[in-house]
């Protein structure tokens, strides 16, 4: 009998072992993935729960903290400090102010056009009290994309800071013309007809508002802008389900409810107002507010405010590993960077620099609610796409058309999954926990991002219009948006790569890759805006040397484009329509153009002269 339980006991621990050893050859990130997949569900089962107790919307995710911890620090802000009590009972005073004067109710759509500052949380949560539909509008846009937006999302209200009335001067006509009621975070305004709101807010009362509309989960709560680098800014609608679903990035990525939270991007973006101030509440932390993002006054407001999660996105990253070191990115305290965007190269560099950060880069959509988040410590993807991952969100990746970018679909009209290793368009099936609302105003473009019929007949998917690459350890990269990927010589060039690949250059600051036209030649040549660093010059040779062991000939950046500073997004995207509208004449560029001349191995100087020959033919690429 013992024997034989000895025999039991060694077969049991000897198949033990080998199960670990095939899994730790073959999956060796399983347990990393189940623990995520397990704090997921953690995560959703704690919103049930609340939910069941009637904390339901991002509202009531806010009042309910406010009532929990009301002396809790919720908004730091230039030397100011506002509790959550303190932000509930203002936006009580703006949602009253709102009503009797301004008449506002559930339903109706308030455009919010203000800077990062406790009243654009105040103002905008008073609004939701009504149950008005809010549209974060862009500071930086111009009048033609301002009266856009409104005829777009429908807005017949507009309540704009006093920092930015100014810039109302050549909209205003237009606004009275079209009725739309203008109101200022301010106790008096220059301009005729425009209401105040200060000097009526500090008379009304902070008392909670008796008859506050209950929100539906599955309607619209906000409509946010796309940043519109290709043209004018498409209005998302964003509903209260996808804002609810939001508000737990931040914990999924490793923050708490002691951390103070560094919110340098505009509220006006997702990142900042649903996933961070959003994530602020969902965890009853402090937010530590600033104005505008300053690379240089970075380190120093960590070390400030005992600054312990900051996001991040875009280029931000990349701005504070350009500036010279200061003794505070040493003494800080921060533990976790979230946000979406940061190059491999940048993220080496960030990781060498600034200490044992956690670095949680993730990816997401205004419009939908299919999203990835790294939480391993492999530098450069954007998620994973095993299979726990999958049980969560589902997602497909689609083999596409090399020059349509549309997905290849076989005889009997179904999509093809594109295989591991192969570049494929990420897809998402539309459901209740993935619910598409569509751009307000605008059902053709709506209707664009929809793929039906994908695997069977009656399917819904939406299209991100990202292309991704799903690697044999279930890694998954941002490769490109389809916009910003071009084709040279009957192949598709990859912006994002060819950034990378030049951006790794010891005398490259900034790269950005984009497509010019060519007379003559199908598709469009490759071309690079970059900012030298400091002290640096141009060595073409070396680019030229670098091009050759790092990127296929079609790839090259045939001109590049020597600029002092990179033009971005207010989120710090790249922007490549001015550029690409520009090309490569030294007429229409003032900056310095360089032609790639293979026959010297170098990167030379664009004359006029040499650019009518590129025109004309007489040279060749």
């Amino acid at each position: 009998m013992m024997v034989w339980v000895t025999w039991m006991f060694t077969t049991f621990v000897a198949g033990l072992f080998a199960i670990l050893v095939f899994q730790r050859m073959n999956y060796p990130l399983f347990w990393v993935d189940l623990i995520y997949y397990l704090n997921l569900r953690k995560v959703g089962k704690a919103l049930k729960s609340r939910m069941q107790r009637g904390v339901i919307t991002y509202l009531d995710s806010f009042l309910y903290q406010a009532k929990k911890m009301p002396d809790k620090a919720f908004i730091v802000f230039e030397g100011q400090t506002l509790t959550y009590q303190e932000v509930d009972k203002r936006s009580n005073q703006f949602a009253k102010v709102f009503r009797t004067e301004g008449g506002l109710k559930k339903g109706d759509i308030v455009a919010l056009l203000m800077s990062n500052e406790p009243d654009f949380i105040c103002v905008w949560f008073g609004l939701s009290k009504l149950g008005c539909e809010v549209a974060f509008l862009n500071f930086n846009i111009k009048s033609k994309s301002l009266l856009y937006c409104f005829e777009s999302c429908g807005a017949k209200s507009l309540v704009v800071g006093a920092d930015l009335v100014s810039s109302l001067g050549e909209v205003l006509p237009s606004l009275k013309e079209n009725a739309i009621e203008v109101w200022v975070t301010d106790i008096g305004c220059p301009h005729e007809g425009v209401n105040t709101l200060l000097d009526k807010v500090e008379q009304a009362s902070d008392m909670a508002l008796p008859d506050c509309p209950r929100a539906d989960l599955m309607s619209n709560f906000l409509f946010i802008f796309t940043s519109g680098t290709t043209g004018l800014p498409k209005a998302a609608r964003v509903g209260h389900l996808k804002a609810v679903m939001c508000m737990a990035f931040l914990r999924l990525c490793g923050a708490r409810s002691d951390d103070n939270i560094y919110i340098t991007l505009p509220l006006y973006h997702m990142t900042a107002s649903l996933l961070g101030i959003g994530g602020c509440i969902q965890l009853g932390a402090t937010c530590i507010l600033k104005n505008k993002f300053s690379a240089s006054q970075f380190w120093k407001d960590c070390v400030k405010h005992n600054v312990t999660v900051f996001q991040y996105v875009g280029e931000l990253c990349r701005y504070l590993v350009n500036q010279p070191a200061v003794p505070e990115e040493s003494a800080h305290r921060v533990r976790v960077a979230a946000g979406s965007g940061l190059r491999a190269d940048v993220w080496r560099e960030f990781a060498r620099r600034f200490g044992k950060i956690n670095v949680r880069e993730a990816y997401g959509l205004t419009e939908a609610s299919i999203g990835f988040v790294n939480y391993t410590n492999e530098i450069g993807p954007i998620g994973r796409a095993g299979y726990f991952n999958k049980l969560n969100m589902p997602f497909e990746f689609l083999s596409c058309d090399p020059q349509t970018y549309e997905p290849i679909r076989t005889e009997s009209g179904r999509c093809v999954k594109a295989n591991k290793g192969e570049t494929g368009l990420l897809v998402a099936p539309v459901s209740v926990m993935n619910p598409f609302l569509g751009y307000a105003g605008n059902t053709l473009q709506s209707e664009k991002k929809l793929l039906r019929d994908v695997f069977k007949e009656g399917d819904v998917y939406f299209n991100t219009g990202d292309l991704m690459l799903q690697d044999h350890r279930d890694f998954v990269y941002f490769r490109d948006r389809i916009g910003d990927t071009f084709r040279w010589k009957g192949e598709n060039v990859a912006t994002t790569e060819v950034s990378e690949i030049l951006g790794s250059l010891e005398f490259l600051q900034e790269v950005n890759v984009y497509g010019v036209t060519v007379p003559g030649y199908e598709g469009r040549a490759g071309m690079a805006a970059v900012v030298l660093k400091m002290d640096q010059k141009l060595d073409g040779k070396k680019l030229y040397n670098h091009l050759v062991q790092s990127l296929p000939a079609y790839s090259w950046p045939w001109f590049l484009r020597i600029q002092t500073s990179i033009d971005v997004t207010e989120t710090f995207k790249q922007q490549k329509r001015k550029l690409v509208l520009e090309g490569f004449s030294p007429d229409a560029v003032q900056e310095s153009l360089y032609f790639l001349d293979l026959s010297q191995r170098d990167y030379v100087p664009l004359t006029q002269s040499l650019h009518d020959d590129i025109v004309s033919g007489k040279i060749r690429l």
